[in-house]
């Protein structure tokens, strides 16, 4: 027998929903390493992958398909490719999908080429006017825009466009490049005080030490976790002038406010990476950021997948805010994430909040992260007095929502020419609408998610689907007509009231109805910051790291409501959640005060938000979770089946639980109807798996999930560590 022959494979992912990476032989002319990016065949066309492997090994009688070609787009970092590759891991997700996020930018459109205008050789115009010299003096050897070439020498367009047909100057164009300035780190300085600046300090040498360091800025609202942050930047960029930094905000609203005080602060205006991105432009800072070009991003949990170079410091702003948790597509924890792509670079990571998760907690606690902490507000403000109003002695009026000494509150602090903040948990009108006559609540077709009354509308909203209708006459189950009444307060409803409260008041809403994009939140912001609102009446998007100078008075219409989530962070979510609202009063040199309507202030996470104890707050809330071996003492992790053929989903649910592998130290739940039972007309299942803290969980569902063949028609979705119990 001949001796088998030695070839080169390379492993490839393929941005597809495909378990692992599929190999491919590379020809002798190629010489591929990991991180590249080539064309290979799959199945009739081209496809786009990322090298992941080369090795060699002794052919076999089935012969690999051939790698096409190596691309001309720019190789991803080794270590990027290690944290794609971990993710997938982490996350039970197909490496292929991990690794077309981090392809996205590439999938944009190069902006169009610039179009300028420069001179041919030493052509001179067949008639020298006193224009015509001033535009080729202006120009010199350079080329411009006309635009601006007329604008330089102070002549029309039409000078440029007879210059251009005589030939005297060409037009050309130039491939955009979208430049970003390097940041100066002694350009303005801030001024900080003892704790922001050993804060700064601590992570700048975290950060110039080399090796992976995680840290914790844990700093009570308005305490100034920013300034230290970017001083640390600051001192960082002196150290390596090449050094890349990533900053993760939970909400695009909050990133124009960040990029403004990063373009005071050093100079010169970072890059931004988030949904609101013209394509043409991500494309731009993927291309810059792989090229070193680019030092400072800010951008959403995507941003994660960027392709650095030189990627030194990660900062995780509001780190336990649930919007950094991405529930669709690819499921995974912007901020897990973020500790593990440090990890990987071997970099520093800054997780800040003034109301930190109990995981992050639980790490600074354990002396796995180190823990900075700023205890006072920066300069003369201080923070906000929060008291307890029992609506049970304070009851408002039958169908208004604000008690009476919240309603004085507001004239005291109109009357002082100061704001106020009116703060609610939800969006719209009214948050069920239901039946007088039969009790029947109305939801969307195929959901179970309530219907919510929009005033300004007219119409009935699911806030799940996106399904909306016109408010029927009839009731739909019994047939009542006019029975129909809306129950409980949303912020129209609210905004309605105070509207004839205080019709001389100019008010306004902040939701994510009023305020769907970014432009019309920061809008919105905008003129809260500039005094040009007296109420704003606000759901979440207002609680979230925005600094109203002349807000001195929060009102939480009621503070009950996150407590009936029934989930297991619904303590945890309120508290913050309240916390942080009541910390956007008396951020300036002008005291503020909360005002919390509640019908239990027997609650301890009302408790602790009026006596300022959180300490008290975390400690119940952490024996009641070590108890149970629930997160951060335990783990957890969900599979949710959902089809539009319920049978399909009640089959696979009984598949999998009679297929669950023998474990030691894990228990699965279910399956059970998610609270949410259906949605967009698909019948959802979940089971829940708890498991002990040092159990492999990833290890534990790969062994169950390969014993069942899940149908078409049925999609499983795996979400290691769930946020969401709906």
């Amino acid at each position: 027998m001949g001796r088998r022959r030695r070839v080169k494979v390379a492993s490839v992912l393929i941005p597809l929903p495909v378990p692992e990476a599929f190999d491919y032989e590379v020809p002798e002319a190629l010489t591929l390493a990991r991180g590249d990016q080539v064309a290979v065949p799959l199945g009739p066309r081209l496809m786009r992958g990322i090298v992941s492997e080369v090795f060699e090994t002794t052919g076999s009688n089935r012969r690999l398909k051939a790698v096409d070609s190596l691309l001309d787009d720019p190789a991803l970092p080794s270590r990027v490719v290690d944290f794609v590759e971990w993710a997938g891991r982490w996350t039970l997700s197909p490496p292929g999908e991990m690794a077309a996020t981090a392809l996205k930018g590439l999938r944009a459109p190069r902006p169009r080429p610039e179009r300028r205008v420069r001179r041919v050789g030493e052509r001179a115009p067949s008639r020298a006017t006193p224009a015509r010299t001033g535009v080729l003096e202006a120009l010199g050897e350079r080329s411009m825009a006309g635009a601006d070439l007329a604008r330089a020498a102070g002549v029309s367009s039409g000078v440029i466009k007879g210059l251009i047909d005589e030939g005297v100057l060409e037009i050309i164009e130039i491939a955009a490049e979208a430049a970003f300035d390097r940041p100066d780190p002694d350009h303005a300085p801030a001024s900080l005080n003892g704790d922001q600046a050993a804060a700064a300090t601590a992570l700048a040498a975290g950060v110039t030490g080399g090796g992976f360091r995680p840290f914790l800025l844990d700093g009570v609202t308005g305490s100034g976790k920013t300034e230290a942050y970017l001083e640390a930047i600051a001192r960082v960029l002196r150290a390596d002038p090449a050094a890349q930094i990533l900053i993760l905000l939970p909400e695009i609203a909050l990133t124009q406010a960040l990029i403004e005080r990063i373009t005071a602060r050093f100079g010169a205006a970072p890059a931004e990476w988030h949904s609101g991105v013209a394509p043409p432009r991500r494309r731009q800072v993927w291309e810059a950021v792989v090229a070193g070009r680019c030092n400072i991003v800010v951008g959403a949990r995507s941003a994660l997948f960027l392709p650095f170079v030189n990627l030194r410091l990660i900062v995780v702003d509001e780190e336990h805010d649930g919007s950094f948790k991405q529930e669709e597509g690819l499921v995974y924890h912007g901020r897990d994430l973020a500790v593990a792509r440090a990890r990987i670079e071997g970099a520093a990571v800054v997780l800040a909040s003034a109301t930190p998760s109990l995981e992050t907690l639980w790490n600074a606690q354990s002396g796995r992260y180190d823990w900075l902490k700023l205890g006072a507000r920066h300069g003369t403000a201080v923070l906000p007095d929060i008291a307890l109003l029992d609506l049970r002695q304070n009851t408002p009026d039958p169908q208004t929502w604000l008690s009476q000494p919240l309603r004085l509150a507001i004239g005291e602090t109109l009357l002082r020419g100061e704001q106020t903040l009116l703060f609610l948990n939800r969006r719209g009108y009214a948050p069920v609408v239901l039946c007088r006559a039969c009790g029947h609540r109305l939801t969307a077709p195929d959901t179970d998610s309530w219907l919510v009354e929009h005033r300004y509308t007219g119409r009935l909203v699911c806030h799940l689907t996106g399904f909306s209708m016109a408010r029927p006459k009839l009731c739909p189950s019994c047939g009542a007509e006019d029975s129909l009444v809306s129950v409980g307060p949303g912020v129209e409803r609210v905004e309605e009231e105070v509207r004839q409260l205080f019709p001389e008041a100019r008010t306004a809403v902040f939701s994510s109805d009023t305020a769907p994009d970014a432009r019309s939140a920061r809008a919105l912001i905008q003129r809260m910051t500039d005094g040009e609102i007296d109420i704003l009446v606000a759901t979440q998007a207002a609680a979230k790291g925005h600094n109203f100078p002349r807000l001195t008075l929060v009102g939480v219409v009621d503070a009950d409501l996150g407590l009936r989530g029934g989930d297991l962070r619904a303590a945890e979510r309120t508290y913050q959640l309240l916390a942080q609202a009541t910390g956007r009063a008396g951020r300036a040199d002008r005291p503020g005060r909360a005002i919390l309507q509640t019908w239990t202030p027997e609650h301890p996470v009302l408790m602790a938000l009026a006596a300022g104890d959180r300490d008290a707050f975390v400690e119940a809330e952490m024996a009641e979770r070590e108890a149970a071996s629930l997160p951060p003492y335990g783990r957890l992790a969900a599979i949710i089946l959902s089809s539009e053929n319920a049978a399909a989903v009640e089959k696979t649910a009984n598949d999998l639980a009679q297929a669950i592998p023998n474990a030691e130290r894990l228990e699965v739940y279910g399956p059970a109807d998610a609270p949410l039972a259906l949605v967009r007309g698909r019948r959802r299942k979940r089971l829940l798996v708890r498991a002990d803290r040092d159990v492999n969980i990833q290890a534990f569902l790969r062994a169950w999930l390969a014993r069942v063949k899940v149908p078409a028609s049925v999609r499983l979705t795996v979400d290691v560590d769930p946020y969401s119990f709906l």
